[in-house]
């Protein structure tokens, strides 16, 4: 079994690929409270569904919460809902995706929205988490009306 690669982006965030089955309770001894699911069910065979992740988390202690995203078409309601369920969590939360890009991508762009990072350090606050910035930085450019002034 191939150990769960889990990367700290904040003080209440962790992130990571989809965790298998056996994952979800060494989240749990990790500390984490919340776990939020960034990706759609099907997306390749065999992968846990989330009301498979969500009955595993709730058997270990955690809350869940499903918001998924694909990177070409998240949304400014999708980055609020990402902010929203951080924000409300009790404790730490760890959120995944495939690799871990997307919940990197829903974080930062909700950082952005919340005013507590600069749309022109994103790239250099997801490099120094060792993921991709491409899909964060593309949105931004794409979409300057959810930038707040």
């Amino acid at each position: 079994m191939a150990v769960l690669k889990v990367t700290r982006v904040s003080d209440r965030l962790t992130v990571s690929p989809q965790p298998g089955r056996d994952d979800f309770p060494s989240l749990a001894a990790r500390g984490v409270k919340f776990v939020i699911n960034n990706r759609p069910d099907g997306e390749e065979p065999g992968q846990l569904t989330a009301a498979e992740g969500a009955a595993l988390a709730a058997e270990s202690g955690m809350a869940y919460r499903p918001i998924p995203v694909r990177l070409p078409d998240i949304g400014v309601a999708d980055i609020d809902a990402f902010s929203k369920a951080l924000g409300g969590a009790i404790g730490p939360v760890h959120a995944h995706c495939r690799s871990g890009v997307r919940s990197v991508t829903l974080w930062a762009l909700s950082e952005v929205r919340a005013g507590r990072l600069a749309a022109e350090d994103v790239r250099s606050a997801i490099e120094a988490i060792g993921f991709d910035p491409k899909p964060a930085v593309a949105w931004l450019a794409a979409h300057p009306e959810g930038v707040p002034k």
